[in-house]
Formats: structure tokens, C-alpha cells, sequence
């Protein structure tokens, strides 16, 4: 902070240093300009004295009469003139502050007086020379040394102007001065825009006032009036220009933009760059709706009266300055990465702030000077709309060919589906579907086509037909046919929880519920299939029981029970059912299947055992009724994760960028 102030009065001290060596410079030449001026005064006396004696003179030619008597008037006009002149030069002696907007007209005075002293120079020498070409026959070596001076009294006169616009002339001079307060002021009453500040008070602005009062920009207007009438409008708005751009980069530093300068090669594995897309649509908004709109009121209010061009000319290079090509090159590194579902919605996303900017783009970058601007904007907005239209009428393709790929062994729900499913339901949603629309409609419309609303809906509907499909493929791939329909039964019911969800509302009731019956369905084939045999293992008939069944028989059959149960638990511990709901179900259904009968098969064994008065093998009787329920109740679960819920979601974010990954493969491939 110390070396920051340091550096402020640094830069102070030179500005004061140059602006006082500046005005012993003009100081200088003002002593000069009225020495010349006392001189000058002298000779138009002599002027006077000279055209008198000419005057006296008698002529015999009528012609001649009455040329002197007009080479007098616009002499005399002359000599007034120049008399304001004088007048004027000595009000521009004192500094602009004293009184600017008098200093200013004074000087318009005296652009008028010296164009004014000059027209009349070239009359009166005009004339005299008219009147004289012909000289009469008598006439003196006096009279026309008399002739001689006031002509080249005349063209003295006449280069005051030419001399006054010169460098250290009294014009130049006083064009310097306006120069020099246009720069302070400029200084002065320029202040970084708190951009930071107006991410969470966007109407901060509003409440403040215009940057600059009306007084101070009429100020600014009529300099830039008298330095345009002076050709010297190029160095105002160069001062300009330097001066609000370099304000505009340090209004910018208030907000973090380093995600802006990431480096070609490194973006496209840079981290988290959903929330650097989110960054970038806020600060964009921030510099278009806050920054340039301001630089534009700006610039037109103070450069309106010379010329619509001289505004936009400086406003396109502050807004150049402010670094609005960041942006713009950032958004298109994100439309030149490889095509996956994932830049689809970062796409959408860019495209609803391009799109919300279009009236303010109109409106700050037009005419000739921004035409740079303009075309890089386009630019972006064209691939925009075009990769996010291409990756849409391409996802159920990719779908489609993610079919030879294999299911999962756990019988799950594959990530492909649950993540095209979700990816949907986002598509459809009001932050996205809106924007997606008009894109399609936009990118139609360039190929000469016409959107019909059916096109988006065919779509999606599409996609989820496609992974429907996969799903029955991959059903089939399993060898064990009990897999194969534990997986149906946890896809069907994936799908039927989709109720609710604008997926399951877009492709109806009677959708929904034919996957409710498949799953009912495909869940009575797996238990029967899986679970069925262990129940008649255990039953035992009860006459066999009465007839003191032996021992042995008992033991064996439970042993037989156990191994099968191990094995088929072995198997099957590794399955997973993500619905909770299901698993419930199919869990209640084991234990209200299996554990009544195994726990009256338990007991009869032990009043066997006693009634021969043996003693109970422990390892015979593995589990107990309620080990065995705990055991089943442990079965389907979820992989679950060590440090709780953000590593389980670090988990499903890498699942998604995974699947998203193979879709982006295969995009490339076409």
C-alpha cells in the first residue's frame, strides 16, 4: 500500500513539474507576443499616417478618387480589428481557471478577429493595389515609398494570424492552456468504477449520479469545440482515450480475472470451469451494462456537438482498453473444446448472456470504430450456436453407440442412463430449454430452414429411447439370467422414478407406468430365480418330524442350507439396488421368505438334539434367525464412501465427467 501512494505522489510531482515548466515556456512567449504587439501597434499608427499623406495627394482620374476611398475604409476596418486583436491577446494572458468558460469565448473571440484582420488585410491590399497599377504620369519617389509601406504594413498584419497559430504564438498559447485544463480535469474527476461493489448492489451507479455534473462536461464540450476548430481534436482525444482507458483496466482489477488468462494448454483440464463459465457471465454483464455503458454516455456527451464519429472513435478504443477481447477469447476457448454433453449446457449458458447483451451490443459498438468489436462478438455468438446445435442433434446418436459397451457387473443402474436421464431433465428446465430453443431457431434459420416446435421434443424423446434400447441389449449380455433381470428390475425402476420430473412428466402416465409393471415384474422373475430354492431345502414334512427324524438327516440338511445360502450371498453382496424404496422391498421380501421357515427349522433341530440328549454343534448352526435376517438386510448397499457426503458427490462428479468423456469421444469421431 506505502509503495502504491508512493508511486501516486511520484507521478504527481512529474505532472506539476512538466504543467509549471509548460507555463514559464508560455509565460515567455506572451512577454515576446506583446513586445511584438507594441511593435506591431506602431506600425498601424504609421499605417494611419502613411494612407493620410497618399490621401493628399491630388489626381486628375475620377477612378482613382474613388479607389482611395474604399483602400481607406477597409484600412480603417484594419485598424479597428486589430485594436480587438490586441485586446483579446491581452484576456488570454491570465490562466483558465480564473474564468474558463470567459477564457474559452474570449479565445473563439480571437480566432474570429485574427480570420477577420487577415480578410481585411487581403482588401485593403487588394485595393490599393487596383489603384494604383496605373500610376499617374506626376507622381513622386515619396508617394509611392508611401505606397510601398502601407502595403507592406498590410501583409505584416496579415501574417498576425498565421504567427498566432504558430507554436509559442499567442492562439497556439492559449490552445495549450485549454489543452492543459482539459488533462486536469480529466484527472481530477476520474475514479475506478467500484465493479466489485456492484456484483452485490447493481444499482450503486444509479444512487451515486453520473460519474461527471453537467458542469464539468460542458466544460469538456467546449474545449473539444475550440481544439476541433483548431485541428487539434487528435491530442484531446488521445488524452482522452489514455486517461478513462486506463481508469477502465483499473476498474477491472476490483474484480478477480485471473481465470481469463489461462493459458491455451491448460484449459482444457482446467478445474471447476462451470464456475469460471459462471464468473465470466457475471463479470460480463458487470463491464457491458456498468463500465462501457458509462464510457459510452461519456464519450457522447462530451464529443455529441463535433461529430458522431469523433465519440464512437474514442469509446471504441476505451472499450478496447477495458479488455472486452478477454472475454470475448475466453468464450472462445470453451466453443473450441472437444464436444461432450457437459459443454452443451456451458454453451447455453454463455449463449443466454450473449443473447440478454444483444440490445446493449447494438447500442455501444457501432458505426466504423467498433467494427473490430463487432465482428469478433458475432464470431463467438455464430460458434456458439452452431457447436451447441451440432452436439444437440447428436446426442442420441452417441447414445446409440455407447450399445456394444458393457453393463455394469453389479447389475446397477449404468451411469450412461442415469446420467443421460438427469442430463434431460436439465435440458428441459427453464434455465435451459428457453435458450436451447432459440438456438436451434437461430441455427435453422441460418440454413435457410424453419423451426417447428415438434424438432426439440423429437429430440429428447429420441434419447431416451435410445437408452431404453441400450438397456435391452445389455440385458442380454449377462450369463447369469438372474443378473439380467435384477438389472432390468433396477433400470425399470429408475425410469418409473422419473415421475415427477420433466422427463417423466414429457413422456407421460401410461409410460411410466408400463416401466412400474416391468419392474414389479422383472423383480418376481429375480427372487424366484435367485432366492426360491433355499425355501425347499428347509421344508420338512411333519410327519417326517414326529417320526424322530435322525440326527444326521438334520444336520446334513441344514448344512446344505448354509452352503447355499454363503453361496448365493457370496454372489450377490456385490450387487447394488441405488433405490432405496427397492431395495426395502426385495430385502422385506427375502426375510419374510426365508427366516419364518429357517427359524422353525432351528428349533425343531435343537428338540431333536435334546431329545436324544446330545449336545448342540455351534458349527452346524452358523447363523441365528436373527443373524441370518441381518445378513440379507446387508445385502444391495450402495458403495459407500469414508468421509461422509462431499467425497460421495467428489465421486458422482468424476462418474458424470467420466460418461460425459465416452460421449466426447465419440462426438469427435464424427
Amino acid at each position: 500500500m506505502e509503495t502504491k501512494d508512493n508511486n501516486n505522489i511520484e507521478a504527481t510531482r512529474k505532472f506539476l513539474t512538466s504543467t509549471l515548466e509548460t507555463s514559464k515556456a508560455i509565460a515567455s512567449s506572451l512577454d515576446e507576443s506583446g513586445s511584438r504587439l507594441k511593435l506591431l501597434n506602431k506600425k498601424c499608427l504609421s499605417l494611419q499616417t502613411s494612407l493620410k499623406l497618399i490621401s493628399m495627394q491630388s489626381f486628375s482620374f475620377c477612378d482613382v478618387e474613388n479607389g482611395m476611398n474604399s483602400v481607406l475604409c477597409s484600412v480603417s476596418a484594419v485598424v479597428k480589428v486589430f485594436q480587438c486583436v490586441n485586446q483579446l491577446e491581452n484576456s488570454l494572458l491570465i490562466e483558465p481557471s480564473y474564468d474558463f468558460f470567459t477564457y474559452v469565448s474570449n479565445t473563439k473571440k480571437l480566432e474570429e478577429a485574427l480570420k477577420l484582420l487577415t480578410d481585411n488585410c487581403k482588401l485593403a491590399s487588394c485595393w490599393l493595389r487596383s489603384v494604383f497599377e496605373k500610376k499617374p504620369t506626376y507622381t513622386n519617389d515619396i508617394y509611392l515609398l508611401n505606397v510601398e509601406k502601407v502595403l507592406r504594413i498590410l501583409q505584416e498584419l496579415q501574417a498576425i494570424e498565421d504567427g498566432a497559430r504558430l507554436d509559442r504564438g499567442i492562439l497556439s498559447i492559449a490552445l495549450d492552456k485549454l489543452e492543459i485544463s482539459f488533462h486536469k480535469l480529466l484527472m481530477s474527476n476520474t475514479m475506478p468504477l467500484p465493479l466489485v461493489s456492484l456484483i452485490d448492489q447493481p444499482n450503486i451507479i444509479e444512487k451515486q449520479g453520473f460519474p461527471f455534473p453537467s458542469s464539468l462536461t460542458s466544460k469538456f464540450q467546449v474545449i473539444a469545440e475550440r481544439l476541433n476548430a483548431n485541428n487539434r481534436l487528435d491530442k484531446c482525444q488521445s488524452m482522452y482515450v489514455e486517461v478513462r482507458g486506463m481508469n477502465a483496466r483499473r476498474s477491472l482489477k476490483t474484480i478477480d480475472l485471473s481465470y481469463l488468462e489461462i493459458p491455451i494448454s491448460e484449459f482444457e483440464d482446467a478445474h471447476g470451469i462451470e464456475s469460471c463459465i459462471e464468473q465470466w457471465s457475471i463479470h460480463l454483464e458487470l463491464v457491458v451494462e456498468k463500465l462501457l455503458e458509462v464510457e459510452f454516455m461519456l464519450s457522447s456527451i462530451i464529443f455529441e456537438k463535433i461529430s458522431p464519429e469523433a465519440s464512437m472513435k474514442c469509446f471504441a478504443k476505451i472499450a478496447i482498453e477495458s479488455g472486452i477481447f478477454s472475454f470475448i477469447k475466453f468464450g472462445k476457448f470453451v466453443s473450441e473444446r472437444k464436444n461432450e454433453p457437459l459443454k452443451l449446457l456451458n454453451l447455453l449458458s454463455m449463449f443466454r448472456v450473449l443473447n440478454g447483451l444483444r440490445l446493449k451490443f447494438n447500442k455501444l459498438f457501432r458505426g466504423e470504430a467498433c467494427e473490430e468489436i463487432r465482428i469478433v462478438i458475432k464470431d463467438l455468438i455464430t460458434r456458439v450456436v452452431n457447436c451447441a446445435s451440432d452436439i444437440f442433434f447428436q446426442l442420441s446418436e452417441q447414445v446409440k453407440l455407447q450399445r456394444p459397451s458393457c453393463p455394469p457387473s453389479d447389475g446397477s443402474v449404468p451411469r450412461l442412463v442415469s446420467f443421460v436421464t438427469n442430463y434431460c431433465n436439465k435440458l428441459l428446465s427453464d434455465e435451459y430449454k428457453p435458450h436451447l430453443i432459440q438456438v436451434l431457431e437461430i441455427h435453422l434459420s441460418w440454413k435457410k430452414e424453419l423451426y417447428e416446435e415438434g424438432i426439440f421434443w423429437t429430440q429428447i424423446y429420441s434419447i431416451i429411447k435410445e437408452v431404453a434400447l441400450n438397456l435391452d441389449v445389455w440385458s442380454k449380455a449377462y450369463e447369469d439370467i438372474t443378473l439380467s433381470y435384477f438389472f432390468m428390475m433396477n433400470n425399470h425402476c429408475h425410469f418409473y422414478n422419473l415421475k415427477g420430473t420433466l422427463v417423466g412428466n414429457m413422456m407421460g402416465d401410461s409410460w411410466l407406468k408400463a416401466h412400474e409393471q416391468y419392474k414389479e415384474y422383472y423383480a418376481s422373475l429375480y427372487l424366484r430365480n435367485s432366492w426360491g430354492n433355499l425355501q425347499n431345502i428347509l421344508v420338512v414334512q411333519k410327519d417326517i418330524v414326529s417320526s424322530s427324524m435322525i440326527f444326521e438327516d438334520l444336520a446334513k440338511r441344514l448344512k446344505t442350507f448354509n452352503l447355499a445360502f454363503d453361496e448365493r450371498y457370496k454372489k450377490e453382496c456385490k450387487w447394488i439396488i441405488i433405490d432405496e424404496i427397492l431395495r426395502e422391498n426385495i430385502c422385506k421380501h427375502l426375510v419374510e421368505g426365508i427366516v419364518p421357515i429357517y427359524k422353525v427349522y432351528l428349533k425343531n433341530y435343537i428338540l431333536c438334539v435334546e431329545s436324544d440328549d446330545g449336545v448342540v454343534d455351534k458349527h452346524i448352526i452358523k447363523y441365528t434367525a436373527k443373524g441370518l435376517e441381518n445378513k440379507i438386510w446387508s445385502l444391495f448397499q450402495p458403495k459407500m464412501r469414508k468421509h461422509g457426503d462431499s467425497i460421495k458427490h467428489k465421486d458422482l462428479i468424476s462418474k458424470i465427467k467420466e460418461v460425459s468423456h465416452h460421449f466426447r469421444l465419440s462426438l469427435v469421431a464424427l
